[in-house]
């Protein structure tokens, strides 16, 4: 197992992976993990300098079948979680575009939108069982690679939010997170997607097409 990721992502993840890796692959060794080894890394497919939108999940879901790589994307056919579903809702409140019946969200990232979570891995039934194994070193390394270049971050609930201080150079969009405990809170009616692409332009970077 070894991670494996779009070489412009090298300068920022090899010192991080050099850390903390040897320990992470150990302990996933150990029993069975989400999403699958190839996908872990799935994000960093995507070139660095493809990046135009940020968008930082928790840990990936912990139902078999649904992970796969992408923070709030799930496999293809797989009915969106509850989250998703309040996000497919402000999606179309924000820009009048119709939910997909699933929650595969790839579309997005081929857009340029990187799904990223702050843990990218988790124990089957488990939520938020690997977040001490020391992912959060890795993906903060990758979150502070991207400040200054021309994106927009959109950082729903505290966790997310506590990337800010990573990407002070960055236009940030926040929010409460979309699960059902905090969404009437103020993440509907948060507008994130037209916000997003608004600070886009304002950059002189070509808007996102959100529709899936």
């Amino acid at each position: 197992m070894h991670p494996t990721y779009h070489p412009s992502w090298a300068p920022a993840l090899a010192p991080a992976l050099g850390e903390h890796w040897p320990h992470i692959r150990t302990e996933l060794e150990k029993g069975d993990f989400l999403p699958a080894a190839e996908n872990i890394f799935r994000a960093f497919d995507m070139p660095l300098d493809e990046v135009k939108v940020l968008i930082v999940g928790q840990d990936p879901y912990p139902t078999p079948g649904h992970a796969m790589g992408l923070s709030f994307s799930t496999q293809p056919g797989v009915k969106p979680p509850r989250s998703l579903v309040n996000i497919y809702q402000e999606l179309h409140d924000d820009l009048g575009i119709a939910p997909r019946q699933d929650g595969d969200l790839t579309g997005w990232f081929h857009q340029g939108v990187l799904l990223l979570n702050r843990v990218l891995t988790v124990a089957p039934g488990n939520a938020g069982s690997h977040r001490k194994l020391g992912w959060q070193a890795i993906t903060e390394a990758a979150i502070r690679a991207l400040d200054g270049r021309p994106i927009v971050a959109i950082l729903w609930g505290k966790d997310a939010q506590g990337c800010q201080q990573f990407i002070p150079n960055v236009p940030c969009i926040t929010s409460p997170h979309p699960s059902p405990l905090s969404a009437r809170r103020g993440f509907f009616g948060s507008r994130p997607f037209s916000k997003a692409n608004e600070l886009l332009e304002q950059q002189g970077v070509p808007p996102v097409d959100w529709q899936l």
